[in-house]
């Protein structure tokens, strides 16, 4: 079984021909809004995957609140989790361009709220081989109380170092499987940014130092990892971008769904890579996230 332990917002999303410069305003071409925030995400992709998934964290009394969390109801994620805050729903503000990159604002609302208490109650109801997975848009002492609770009980951790902060490189560093797409990494080694080969080598160190599961996604260029002393690497979709929002999200539930599934890992990363490619060709993160039977058809 998954819990995810993590951020819920609606994502406020316009598209543009070009992202701005700083200071600089250009004309939109649409508005929408989705579900989103990186721990729903996550939680819908495993769930859409074939996982048994309950998520947990805090929502605003609002309009926005039933928004935000009515694709995991309608999934059948397991929502007991979630509370009620005074705090309004967390929003992410996203601008996206024609080749489909993104900038993004994400302003915490009730995710904010997210305490030491709800992480230790979370990971409470878990049982030893499940896994709990964690991101960085909730406060980072509520993460790293869940990271230790996980450790004492036996639950498998699996962080996604997103956003990145000092924080998230501190707390990464305790989950028992690492995920980070190439900029996140180079960040998290603080070598500056790495070629392919040094980028090998510092994962190869990091994994003998400590144990970790290492994951490094590389956008078109697939995924690169490291388990159990072994490099594997998986190759996605090539694709033509429509929007990248939530690719990353949807790699991570996938990922952890075909490992909790009990695919071999290598197998497992193929999946999620696959999933992640598909989630780029619709705009949005959680609409765009594909079911399996999607995905399968592509492997």
């Amino acid at each position: 079984m998954i819990t995810v332990f993590g951020s819920i917002n609606m994502d406020l999303i316009a598209t543009s021909e070009r992202l701005p410069k700083p200071g600089e305003t250009v004309m939109g071409s649409s508005f929408t809004t989705a579900a989103g925030g990186k721990g729903a995400n996550q939680a819908l992709a495993a769930r859409r995957a074939g996982a048994i998934v309950r998520m947990a964290g805090a929502v605003g009394d609002d309009r926005l609140g039933s928004q935000a969390l009515a694709l995991l109801a309608d999934a059948a994620v397991d929502l007991n989790g979630v509370r009620s805050a005074a705090e309004a729903t967390g929003t992410a503000h996203i601008l996206v361009d024609n080749d489909g990159e993104n900038v993004i604002v994400v302003v915490p609302g009730a995710n904010g709220t997210v305490t030491e208490e709800d992480a230790k109650r979370t990971v409470s109801s878990m049982s030893r081989g499940d896994y709990l997975m964690l991101q960085f848009e909730v406060p980072n002492d509520a993460i790293e109380a869940a990271l230790v609770s996980a450790r004492q009980k036996g639950v498998i951790s699996f962080a996604n170092i997103a956003p990145f902060s000092a924080e998230a490189k501190r707390l990464g560093a305790k989950a028992d499987i690492l995920v980070a797409n190439e900029t996140e990494f180079d960040l998290f080694i603080g070598k500056g940014e790495l070629s392919d080969e040094a980028r090998e080598a510092s994962m190869r160190a990091l994994h003998a130092e400590s144990g970790q599961t290492i994951i490094v996604t590389l956008g078109a260029d697939g995924v690169v990892a490291i388990r159990k002393n072994e490099l594997y690497r998986a190759a996605g979709l090539v694709i033509e971008p429509i929007d990248t929002v939530g690719a990353g999200d949807t790699f991570c539930g996938y990922l952890a769904a075909s490992l909790d599934a009990g695919f071999g890992f290598k197998d497992a990363l193929r999946r999620a890579a696959v999933a992640g490619s598909l989630a780029c060709l619709k705009p949005g993160a959680q609409p765009s996230i594909p079911f399996s039977s999607a995905v399968e058809a592509e492997i």
